[in-house]
């Protein structure tokens, strides 16, 4: 898994103590607070195919996150992984941060023996965002290859 500081950004595994923070990040009544937060976190945390990894600012305020979940696919034979969340605090975009939670969870989705990382294909400058990471349109979804061609698995 990718941890470590980049650009004096921290990134690593959410913890329960993150709970607060991601509520507020991802807001809105449908995210819940902090105690329907750290519950799911819990539950995500027990499912092995799952992973939520965030950036924290100088301050350790959680200020990025990005969510993988990890499935098997009839169209191939290694998992593929889908993105579930990424957001970035409002008053942290454009500094690179999305760019490095991406790159962070691709990482991840490798490392767990993934060829694949998919995400929903968003409305507005989101498509724009993930097309300059390398995703590109499959159906319905974005995707972007995890592997070169010709590396092994």
């Amino acid at each position: 898994m990718a941890t470590g500081t980049r650009y004096g950004v921290d990134f690593r595994a959410a913890l329960p103590a993150d709970s607060a923070d991601l509520a507020a990040l991802l807001g809105g009544e449908a995210q819940g607070t902090a105690r329907s937060m750290a519950l799911r976190l819990e539950a995500v945390a027990r499912d092995p195919a799952s992973t939520v990894l965030v950036a924290t600012g100088w301050n350790g305020a959680v200020i990025g996150v990005v969510a993988l979940s990890r499935h098997p696919t009839l169209s191939a034979d290694r998992p593929l992984a889908r993105i579930t969340a990424l957001v970035v605090a409002e008053e942290e975009r454009r500094n690179g941060i999305g760019r490095l939670l991406i790159k962070a969870g691709a990482q991840a989705a490798r490392a767990a023996g993934c060829d694949l990382l998919e995400a929903s294909a968003p409305p507005g400058p989101g498509a724009a965002f993930l097309g300059a990471l390398g995703f590109h349109a499959a159906g319905e979804s974005l995707v972007r290859p995890l592997r070169k061609r010709g590396e092994a698995p």
